[in-house]
């Protein structure tokens, strides 16, 4: 998702919001608070009353909500939140420091209506997780969800992995971290090595979950930082 639409999503959810806590919010106010032109406003009531929103416009008061109407408990699958992690650690390197702030506090309402257990793998995975944007980015890979997946519930994970030299070894190991520069990167306690390292996740050939759990490695990624490297 670029920039651009992510900037829209968050107005969009912002304009929901305030919606729903207010009585009458006009398409000016809105305007000059998210500092775009009414027509942009126009625009985003329109983009919301086709996804089912009922938004009702009086002549002196703005929008509201159709009285009655309250936004459904929003449900998230777990992968789904951790996609939505990721995407705030995109955000994070806008240059744009509203922007930031605006989908900070959006995917701090978010993670307020997470089920407990979703939350907390959730702030997990925040934590374990860095990304630095690169321009043209082209090496690319398929397993970064379900990585993700087995970081935030201690799976052992059974990997098929081609190092730089093109030798192909099957590997179990124990998801860590999620590390981008310029591609992603898996940190993980390889049972082969018996020791940390560092995976490229476009030499990942094949991922298997296990239905095994390993022991947390109960430090942060700055302590790992500061005891291996």
């Amino acid at each position: 998702m670029e920039g651009d639409d992510l900037k829209r999503l968050t107005r969009l959810t912002a304009i929901l919001t305030q919606l729903q806590t207010n009585k009458g919010v006009t398409a000016k106010v809105l305007a000059e608070k998210y500092e775009v032109s009414t027509r942009t406003i126009y625009r985003d009531i329109k983009a919301l009353e086709r996804a089912g929103v009922p938004i009702v416009a009086e002549e002196g008061k703005g929008y509201h909500l159709m009285e009655g109407y309250r936004m459904p408990p929003v449900m998230f699958t777990e992968k789904q939140a951790n996609a939505l992690i990721l995407a705030e650690q995109l955000v994070l390197q806008n240059p744009d420091a509203s922007f930031v702030k605006d989908y900070t506090e959006a995917i701090e309402k978010v993670k307020a209506i997470l089920n407990y257990s979703i939350q907390d793998k959730a702030n997990l995975l925040t934590d374990r997780t860095t990304y630095k944007q690169v321009i043209n980015r082209k090496r690319s890979s398929e397993n970064l969800s379900d990585l993700q997946h087995a970081l935030t519930n201690y799976h052992v994970v059974q990997i098929a992995y081609v190092n730089k030299e093109e030798m192909s070894t099957v590997r179990l190991i124990e998801p860590f971290a999620l590390l981008s520069s310029e591609n992603w990167y898996l940190i993980a306690w390889c049972r082969l090595r018996e020791e940390f390292r560092f995976f490229r996740l476009d030499r990942i050939q094949r991922v298997e979950i296990r239905s095994e759990k390993f022991e947390a490695h109960n430090m942060t990624l700055q302590e790992y930082f500061d005891k291996y490297h």
